[in-house]
């Protein structure tokens, strides 16, 4: 009899924090999404080298299966009318990806950033997303932006975006 007053308020909190994260959520805006290619991999290890001096080092390592994506992401200019910014939302991964810019500019501001900073990369520039993050990819510019992920995540991983509250430190 006791266990059943210790387990239902942890199931009632759990449902109220699972509730509270979707309300919160901030979806994206003026952004489409096409996965380009999804594949299964076996464990992968790949080890590549370099010197003489050019120092050049790559390890990825992985234990059992990964779910590979190849994410075309497109966002729209801002809205001049409107005012309106397009971007991401907030979110995060389970899982690594490196993101290409191929048009226009993006700007990924990070939750970590106390001062909301953000960090913007033009066409043929590209960054990690360690996926641990929550961040929110934005175009901030008057053309359209289009960015190109390659998503490392756990074989079998239920979804390759986790929706997230709006950080109190970013005003948007």
């Amino acid at each position: 009899m006791r266990s059943k007053w210790i387990v239902v308020p942890f199931v009632g909190l759990f449902a109220v924090a699972v509730y509270a994260a979707n309300v919160l959520a901030t979806p994206a805006t003026g952004q489409s999404t096409t996965t380009l290619a999804k594949s299964q991999f076996d464990p992968i290890k790949v080890r590549a080298d370099s010197d003489p001096s050019g120092i050049w080092r790559v390890k990825l390592k992985t234990k059992g299966l990964s779910d590979v994506y190849v994410v075309d992401n497109k966002f729209d200019p801002v809205n001049t009318a409107t005012n309106v910014v397009a971007g991401s939302g907030w979110h995060s991964h389970p899982g690594p990806s490196l993101i290409f810019v191929v048009a226009g500019t993006v700007t990924n501001y990070s939750s970590d950033d106390k001062k909301c900073e953000g960090h913007a990369y033009s066409a043929g520039q590209g960054f990690v997303d360690s996926g641990e993050d929550v961040h929110n990819l934005r175009n901030e510019g008057n053309v359209p932006a289009e960015t190109i992920a390659v998503q490392f995540l756990q074989g079998g991983a239920p979804t390759r975006r986790i929706d997230k509250p709006k950080p109190d430190n970013c005003p948007f």
